[in-house]
């Protein structure tokens, strides 16, 4: 054998009573801690470390916090000794699966009564991103929703509702009425000026077509500010 050869051990090699896939079997996913469950997706770990140990390093690279961690980076998984690019990748693609299976609660099949309705939609979405999205829910005469779509992407500070696509696709859907959605990265929600002067021209546009603009609703964080909520 070659002086530089060194062997990974894998999850198959663990001990039984260590093995969280056999201990899932066993008893169920919800009986795994979350560093169990990130070690099977991992499933390898290094010559010195095991899969379980690198997905400790992974959940403290997140301060132990699954919402931070749905947040973290390519580039930040990969610096986290263990994780290469494939393993990253498929991390990333079980968060994304994570926020996708948040965002889609039942209200999607059903009728938007309040804003608290499109907080649980949109939260999961928003929360840990670094950059302003705007979405739009397209609503009928009985505000089911007709479809959820993400209609612009900002910078780091500031995206822009862009009214002529909006109305555009309202028509297009029939929609009589749209719930306008963005995110502050800051996690303060609180609008700024050019966010109430945005909503005015949208408002106002969306009435010369007989659409009522419903509401505008500001993620930050954890956190929504709804201008319907606040009288705006």
């Amino acid at each position: 054998m070659s002086g530089s050869f060194f062997y990974i051990m894998s999850i198959n090699d663990w001990k039984a009573d260590d093995r969280p896939r056999e201990k899932m079997s066993v008893s169920g996913a919800a009986s795994l801690s979350d560093s169990e469950l990130l070690a099977i997706l991992i499933n390898s770990g290094t010559k010195d470390k095991s899969a379980l140990d690198v997905a400790r390093e992974v959940l403290a690279e997140a301060g132990n916090s699954l919402n931070r961690l749905t947040g973290l980076s390519l580039d930040k998984l990969c610096s986290i000794p263990g994780i290469g690019t494939a393993k990253a990748s498929r991390l990333l693609a079980m968060f994304e699966l994570a926020v996708r299976i948040q965002s889609e609660p039942s209200v999607l099949q059903g009728t938007v009564r309040a804003s608290s309705c499109v907080g649980r939609i949109f939260i999961p979405m928003m929360r840990n991103l670094q950059h302003e999205e705007c979405w739009v829910l397209y609503l009928n005469r009985a505000n089911r929703i007709i479809s959820k779509e993400k209609v612009s992407t900002g910078g780091l500070t500031h995206t822009v509702l862009d009214t002529r696509i909006i109305i555009k696709k309202a028509v297009d859907k029939l929609a009589s009425a749209i719930i306008v959605v963005h995110n502050h990265p800051s996690g303060n929600p609180y609008p700024s000026e050019m966010d109430r002067k945005q909503t005015r021209i949208l408002r106002e546009a969306a009435q010369l077509m007989d659409i009522a603009l419903l509401d505008h609703i500001i993620v930050g964080g954890d956190k929504y500010y709804s201008f319907s909520d606040e009288g705006l």
